[in-house]
């Protein structure tokens, strides 16, 4: 397997192993990737087999507090799901924000989204207090706007 940063050619492979998220990750637009590939390329790594995107993150540094990463997507193709895809995803944006002196890794998830929830633990994020606790996930309300309730993790470089 390469890691390597997304680019225009891998578009359409990284909108179809984004589409395999549904429904807790949206397809964006080609001009949205578009962007992702030529501006934010560095924090936006594709895990490659043969080629192949098998798995794709969309990251980008906090401009207001440049020593945070928010990641936005991350998402393995289900026949690559637990080898270990996501985490070298993870490791290598997490190298990226290292060595700009960024201090944290940041990410929301659908508080239901228990696959996700036992991934970003075992990936060692820790999920922030909320305003409630539901299925033992902490969860804050309207995080993303009205009726928008997420759970916040958070992972320490």
């Amino acid at each position: 397997m390469r890691i390597k940063p997304i680019d225009a050619a891998l578009i359409p492979q990284v909108m179809a192993v984004m589409a395999t998220g549904v429904p807790f990750i949206r397809v964006r637009g080609e001009s949205d990737y578009w962007l992702y590939a030529t501006l934010f390329a560095s924090t936006c790594p594709v895990a490659l087999v043969d080629g192949e995107v098998v798995g794709a993150m969309i990251a980008m540094r906090d401009q207001e507090t440049p020593q945070d990463v928010y990641i936005q997507d991350v998402i393995t193709h289900p026949h690559f799901r637990r080898h270990g895809v996501a985490g070298m995803l993870i490791d290598s944006l997490a190298a990226r924000a290292t060595a700009w002196g960024c201090q944290r890794l940041w990410l929301t998830s659908e508080p239901d989204n228990r696959p996700a929830h036992a991934s970003w633990i075992a990936l060692g994020f820790r999920n922030l207090p909320g305003d409630r606790t539901e299925h033992g996930v902490e969860v804050v309300n309207d995080f993303k706007g009205p009726g928008k309730d997420r759970a916040v993790y958070q992972f320490d470089l």
